[in-house]
């Protein structure tokens, strides 16, 4: 037959904050504070709490890094096509006469308002042009 270890006794201070949050805790699991708090410090103390920790953050931080690899992606080809669009304007827009200027760019104004509303609609119903480009292409093959 073993023979079973008493429990010790400690006195431990806690916020105010803290003290209630365990109290609820404990109320509903139906279970005494003190049982709650040993569990959370041996959790605590635990070696393989702290290699799960490491691991949990470890996957934040590969799901970090994909999400900021898209994000670049995403970046470099709205750059790159303001780029081509920039150059394929400026190539093909013939200067304008000066007495066509001032009607130009009151037209000008009206379709720039006219965009901004087709591209707020765009946004709000998804999906959006970088959806439809294939994440699979290689940079070789570009």
């Amino acid at each position: 037959m073993s023979v079973r270890k008493k429990k010790r006794q400690i006195s431990v201070y806690l916020d105010p904050d803290i003290m209630a949050m365990l109290a609820d805790y404990a109320a509903r699991r139906e279970q005494s504070q003190s049982m709650i708090a040993e569990a959370a410090i041996a959790s605590f103390l635990s070696p393989d709490d702290t290699e799960r920790r490491e691991a949990v953050v470890a996957k934040r931080l590969d799901h970090i890094d994909r999400r900021m690899t898209r994000l670049e992606r995403d970046v470099g080809i709205s750059v790159e096509t303001l780029a081509v669009f920039v150059r394929f304007w400026l190539n093909t827009t013939p200067a304008l006469p000066e007495p066509a200027v001032h009607a130009a760019r009151a037209k000008a104004a009206e379709r720039y308002e006219t965009f901004i509303a087709t591209l707020g609609r765009q946004l709000a119903k998804g999906p959006t042009f970088r959806q439809e480009i294939s994440e699979d292409v290689a940079e070789s093959d570009v």
